[in-house]
């Protein structure tokens, strides 16, 4: 003998909610990006795979390994990094309308804490402890200066605007022209 039993209408409900939001979890959790550094395998949307920075759209991604000091370098460098030309900006305050390289330059450092008030091209001859630094390396001489940031140049010429930004093009003249300078453990 064969017993059917019924099951109620609204435990049927229950199992189809309950199926329908196991599957939508497990579907946000297959497409999520994994976290660099948390055991993920994935790329993180926030930070540039690890010791160099990216470039997107304009826009310097700090690598997921970047010190936080560097990580504000980056920040205050992107906040800055569509801003014009303006000879002498950045140096009479800290927000202008407008930046020179050095200028730029001093911006980005002081947001990361690496510098207490601008300097000019020569200034930074002098700046902090002479050689290449591993993080941030200030390339300067007496009529220009720019920084190379975890791989990425950021200054006011070799970029798409008219004012600072960040380019790839690290190498666009000869670095033997230019001072290094950088300050201790970056």
């Amino acid at each position: 003998m064969h017993i059917h039993k019924k099951t109620h209408p609204g435990h049927r409900r229950t199992k189809a909610v309950l199926s329908l939001a196991a599957a939508a979890v497990l579907a946000a959790v297959a497409s999520a990006p994994a976290e660099a550094g948390n055991g993920g395998t994935g790329a993180s949307l926030t930070k540039a795979p690890t010791g160099h920075a990216k470039l997107v759209h304009g826009k310097a991604i700090p690598p997921s390994d970047a010190p936080s000091k560097v990580v504000k370098v980056i920040e205050a460098a992107n906040r800055i990094r569509n801003k014009p030309y303006k000879w002498g900006g950045g140096h009479g305050r800290w927000n202008d309308s407008g930046y020179d390289c050095s200028g730029s330059v001093s911006y980005a450092l002081h947001g990361g804490r690496l510098l207490g008030s601008p300097l000019d091209s020569s200034g930074f001859m002098r700046w902090a402890r002479g050689g290449k630094g591993h993080w941030i390396t200030v390339y300067t001489n007496p009529g220009h200066a720019f920084m190379v940031v975890a791989g990425l140049r950021f200054d006011t010429s070799q970029t798409a605007g008219n004012g600072p930004g960040w380019s790839k093009n690290v190498h666009a003249e000869r670095l033997s022209d230019f001072r290094k300078r950088h300050k201790a453990r970056y």
